[in-house]
């Protein structure tokens, strides 16, 4: 599988209570099927999230009277992520933190790239956001799921796979 899911504080059993299994799964490869290997991913994102059913259903705000949003929601499960660097890991669980402390969010689902320096003394990404997830409580106390993805780098054409020079 191109990425992998990890749950915590049991966001699997809400997932589960909401029937929204599947459609994660389904959501989770579609974003990895049309994001591989590519540049402009924003964009792409939002367009499969949409197609998906995540991006009608509800408020993406994130706070009243600004345009700070969620990728996605569905169900009382918010949808975040960025997959141009791990780091939003941070980020990513404190936009979620907000919405679960006003209500409005029962379990979240943070997407990151699960790419990170080969130098890096921190182990796997999956090592990495176990610890990270334990370290950050109480301050991020919320059920949450992180999906790690291996997008691969980007491919360019160079205009030659027609027959270009």
């Amino acid at each position: 599988m191109p990425f992998e899911i990890m749950h915590f504080r049991e966001s699997d059993k809400i997932l589960k209570e909401k029937r929204l299994v599947k459609d994660v799964n389904a959501t989770l490869e579609y974003v990895d099927d049309v994001l591989c290997g590519t540049i402009h991913r924003r964009e792409l994102l939002r367009q499969s999230l949409e197609e998906m059913d995540w991006r009608g259903n509800g408020t993406l705000n994130i706070l009243v009277g600004r345009r700070y949003q969620y990728k996605g929601f569905k169900k009382g499960v918010a949808i975040e992520g960025n997959f141009s660097a791990y780091e939003y890991i941070l980020e990513g669980l404190f936009r979620l933190q907000v919405g679960f402390d006003k209500g409005l969010v029962e379990t979240g689902i943070l997407m990151l790239t699960g790419m990170r320096s080969e130098k890096s003394s921190y182990g796997t990404s999956r090592d990495l956001a176990e610890a990270e997830v334990q370290m950050l409580y109480p301050t991020i106390s919320m059920p949450v799921s992180i999906a790690l993805f291996d997008l691969g780098p980007p491919i360019i054409s160079n205009g030659t796979e027609n027959g270009g020079d």
